[in-house]
């Protein structure tokens, strides 16, 4: 009986499993980067690059210290390719898939964890959501492949061209940033198709279905234009992702782009406000933005995507969730209330933890970065914000960071991508529930 009982405490929690998960692929992602074969020279990759590029691809973040087109053979570009789908789609998704496919009973444990992995809102239904996830990627990837074949085969030949579009589509959905544009230039991203707007199109169009969700997918498949019956969390997501998208483009296209025509500016703008939300990619010099342009960057790149999405960050729902909080104490109201629902106490808490945490990690990373490498503030902070929100985006710095900057945006991209409360939780103990409380005490802010 004892011994029973001691095994089940020392049964692991949903979150210690899906931190492991990550660490585990992340761990046999550098392994096999490590190998001759994954490099175009045939030649034994650092353990220190190919750790940083396996955190960077698992972490759907795009941050490089070698060019992936130049650098890695097609079996490591394969092997960045499959960390990125596994890392956008989640570790314990693709296990739950392998364990549907291999006959296996999937029990109430793998679905909490399911639960806790995808941030749905109810255990029910995970087996059945794990499929839903498994064909919308098949699906959108797909079809963003096929629209971007014409071009890539065009640039670059047939079967280069749709590996280059398998490649590129991938990595848009799941709002990884990493391209195969090396190959005109190093580090190059997708500037040679800025003025494209077909191109731009079709990535915008994979980085926002691959950020809002696959809960606001699944409401959107079921409730199909009926936007009253969507659920709370999907108005929300859809709403804030709208306005994130709109206003930060309304910025970039009469601060940042002025001297430039008028259809470049509208693609570049619109663009700019897109990818910064955790996709990565980038059409302009980003070197050549204004502070204020940098600043709003940075922002946006800390919001991120969305619950249960590819994307990173501390997600559009916390963003919306503190935003009404601060309305509900200008206005004197009692709870926090959208689209005639009060949203529990629990998720502003968690809110406010969220934010609180992500700012002390990003300033702190941004500091040390700056101190250490003698950079501008800003730029240090550009690479944390792009780090802990898995973004990718850089001012050009990344491949002449010292070790300890590295292991500083690695940690950074880790917890931006399992997630903060999920590393907490995973640490520290729950507390065990007391029905008796403490006095009340007051306390003055603001």
């Amino acid at each position: 009986m004892l011994k029973k009982a001691h095994n089940k405490r020392k049964k692991l929690t949903s979150f210690q499993v899906i931190i492991l998960s990550f660490l585990g692929m992340i761990l046999v992602g550098a392994l096999l980067l490590m190998l001759p074969f994954s490099s175009r020279e045939r030649c034994v990759t650092p353990f220190s690059d190919s750790l940083f590029t396996a955190v960077s691809a698992t972490c759907v973040t795009g941050l490089v210290v070698k060019d992936t087109a130049t650098y890695w053979s097609l079996f490591g570009q394969a092997v960045i390719l499959l960390l990125i789908q596994i890392g956008g789609m989640g570790v314990i998704t693709i296990g739950l898939a392998i364990m549907r496919a291999s006959g296996r009973k999937i029990g109430l444990w793998q679905r909490s964890t399911m639960q806790e992995s995808i941030s749905a809102p109810q255990v029910g239904g995970m087996v059945r959501m794990t499929g839903f996830i498994l064909k919308t990627s098949a699906i959108i990837e797909f079809i963003g492949a096929a629209l971007l074949f014409p071009v890539f085969s065009r640039d670059f030949g047939i079967a280069k061209g749709l590996w280059y579009s398998v490649f590129h589509s991938v990595s848009a959905f799941c709002n990884a940033g990493f391209d195969l544009m090396g190959v005109r230039e190093k580090f190059s991203s997708l500037t040679t198709y800025s003025s494209s707007i077909y191109v731009n199109s079709v990535i915008m169009l994979l980085i926002i279905a691959g950020g809002i969700g696959f809960l606001v997918w699944n409401d959107m498949c079921v409730h199909k234009y009926h936007f009253r019956r969507y659920s709370l969390q999907s108005k929300v997501v859809l709403l804030t992702s709208f306005l994130l998208i709109v206003l930060p483009a309304l910025f970039f296209f009469f601060y940042e782009y002025e001297g430039v025509n008028l259809h470049d500016r509208f693609i570049y703008s619109l663009f700019q406000s897109v990818t910064t939300r955790t996709a990565g990619f980038n059409t302009t010099d980003l070197t050549q933005m204004d502070e204020s342009g940098t600043a709003i960057m940075i922002m946006l790149m800390l919001i991120g995507g969305s619950p249960g999405s590819t994307a990173g960050g501390m997600k559009t729902a916390t963003f919306a969730v503190l935003s009404l909080s601060a309305i509900t104490v200008f206005v004197r109201r009692d709870d926090v209330q959208v689209f005639k629902r009060r949203i529990p106490e629990e998720a502003v808490h968690n809110a406010a933890a969220i934010l609180f945490m992500y700012i002390v990690l990003f300033f702190t990373g941004g500091m040390i970065i700056s101190r250490t490498e003698h950079l501008p503030l800003m730029t240090g902070l550009f690479e944390t914000g792009s780090a802990i929100g898995t973004v990718g985006l850089t001012l050009g710095v990344t491949t002449t960071l010292s070790a300890l900057s590295r292991v500083i945006l690695m940690m950074l991209m880790f917890f931006g991508r399992v997630g903060g409360l999920t590393l907490i939780y995973a640490a520290l103990p729950s507390a065990e529930s007391r029905h008796c409380r403490m006095p009340l005490g007051k306390i003055s802010v603001g």
